[in-house]
């Protein structure tokens, strides 16, 4: 079985990106064949800063490594460095109809926090089936937002099989139950671009200046709080055991302690939970070559499987 998870390097990797797709993506290293590819055809839609997206890409290859990813156990490559995809993402936009595009979610929210309609985000699905299909993927691993994408690379990949023949396998969703929506300071979606993100390695008086600034109602110290409304709650659940957990909601309900003090337990207790992968990620960047190795290699895995699979599409359909 082959499992295909992509991240986008548009910038350093909060708590939101960890809990939504990092640690889910690097547990399933123990079910089957894994491809990971740093996603910049894709970052193109939104960041127009070359050094900045070469300088993501290779701290997405870090954060990931020190996260736990083995590169023994999964590729783990930049997309641009398996240049077929751009290839494959042309054959099925001639097969792709501009409705179904047009109904596909992520461009109207695009559109509606402000990106320019390019072709490129109008296309965005197509070159996102070209990921998945290239590499016969087997399983995708998705939060429910992105569901829509894998129904519309199946799409295309049945419209190119009704049309050429037996081309390509169709790729399962894999949606997690317990993946959850991560909030940000402000109590919305956890985002980079709405700047209420909490870094997963930044600066220990920059994060513990973004958890103190978590938005809260203006209960007072000695009055009972609703822990099931409670940013606070929610992050800490994060890292927390159960008990823990419930002595913090009892503590809300009881009254008799601030917002300040349950973001200075939430502060600890976060910390506390990236101390080994901070110490990995050190360990990682005293050796300089390192990264580029894995991603080398990662390169070489991913093109001799996409090689293989646009043989086949190259002779279905006449090139």
């Amino acid at each position: 079985m082959r499992i295909l998870s992509g991240i986008q390097p548009s910038g350093t990797l909060h708590i939101g990106n960890y809990f939504g797709m990092m640690r889910p993506a690097i547990a399933l290293q123990a079910e089957g064949e894994t491809f990971y590819f740093i996603a910049e055809y894709h970052a193109l839609t939104s960041l127009r800063d070359p050094k900045a997206l070469r300088e993501n890409s290779l701290r997405v290859a870090l954060d990931f490594l020190a996260c736990g990813l083995n590169p023994d156990r999964g590729a783990l490559f930049r997309q641009s460095d398996v240049p077929r995809v751009a290839e494959l993402a042309w054959i099925l936009s001639t097969v792709a109809p501009m409705g179904l595009l047009e109904r596909a979610h992520s461009y109207k929210d695009k559109l509606a926090r402000g990106l320019s309609p390019t072709v490129g985000l109008f296309s965005y699905p197509v070159l996102m089936a070209a990921d998945i299909l290239i590499y016969d993927s087997d399983i995708v691993p998705v939060g429910k937002d992105q569901k829509q994408h894998i129904e519309i690379t199946r799409d295309l990949a049945v419209k190119i099989n009704e049309t050429y023949g037996d081309v390509f396998k169709l790729p399962e969703p894999r949606i997690s139950a317990e993946t959850q929506v991560v909030p940000g300071i402000d109590g919305q979606k956890m985002s980079k671009s709405y700047n209420n993100n909490i870094d997963i390695f930044g600066d220990e008086k920059e994060t513990r200046k973004r958890i103190m600034g978590i938005v809260t109602d203006s209960t007072p110290v000695e009055a009972p709080k609703d822990p099931s409304r409670s940013t606070i709650v929610q992050l800490y659940s994060l890292f927390a055991s159960k008990v823990e957990i419930a002595e913090m909601c009892e503590r809300f309900q009881k009254g008799g302690t601030g917002y300040g003090d349950f973001k200075k337990q939430l502060f600890e207790k976060l910390w506390e939970f990236f101390v080994p992968m901070r110490k990995r990620r050190e360990e990682i960047m005293r050796d300089e070559s390192y990264i580029d190795e894995v991603l080398t290699s990662g390169a070489k895995r991913a093109n001799e499987v996409a090689n293989q699979v646009m043989k086949r599409v190259r002779d279905a359909v006449g090139l």
